[in-house]
């Protein structure tokens, strides 16, 4: 493993230390582990899989930003700042923000949003399983609204960049709007 590789495994693991995911009881680091796997899959850069590993950090915890771009570099934190998301605005227009910024950024930025996003969708199927319609209720806006971001973010990303990611995603909107509400 690279030392640029190493650094964000311990970043991502140290600042995400007693999160859990909100659709299943795992340690959060497991979903930025996750990301970086789908993005070495598919043989993105070591700086794009280190960003993968730290997309959460400045978002969901108190890492400070410096200190990522000090130990990570300019072009890790370039791609973070593009999918983090900006909660001081309100839930439509974070979303709506957070479009933009990815529209606007790196590839690399795009490719961290969609295995981010493929990701979050495998979870939300995988809990469905488990627990089915009341699924929707991990999520501040239900289904409508959450389908409605995922619908807005796959229009945005067929627009601007060509990816055999975006396929699998689509695929997995299409599963989650088949899903029942509750």
């Amino acid at each position: 493993m690279s030392s640029l590789l190493e650094k964000a495994v311990r970043i991502a693991t140290l600042a995400h230390e007693g999160q859990r995911r909100k659709e299943a009881d795992i340690p959060y680091v497991s979903h930025p582990v996750s990301v970086a796997f789908k993005l070495l899959s598919h043989g993105f850069s070591e700086t794009v899989v280190a960003a993968g590993l730290v997309h959460d950090v400045l978002e969901d915890t108190e890492y400070p930003q410096a200190q990522l771009q000090e130990n990570l570099g300019d072009e890790v934190l370039t791609i973070v700042l593009a999918v983090t998301n900006d909660d001081a605005l309100s839930w439509e227009e974070k979303k709506l923000r957070y479009i933009e910024t990815v529209r606007n950024g790196p590839e690399g930025a795009k490719a961290v949003a969609i295995a981010d996003k493929i990701h979050n969708a495998e979870s939300l199927l995988n809990a469905y399983v488990e627990v089915g319609p009341q699924v929707w209720k991990n999520f501040n806006r239900g289904k409508e609204k959450k389908m409605w971001f995922e619908h807005e973010m796959l229009a945005m990303i067929k627009e601007v960049w060509t990816h055999p990611m975006i396929a699998e995603y689509e695929l997995l909107v299409e599963q989650m709007d088949a899903l029942p509400d509750v």
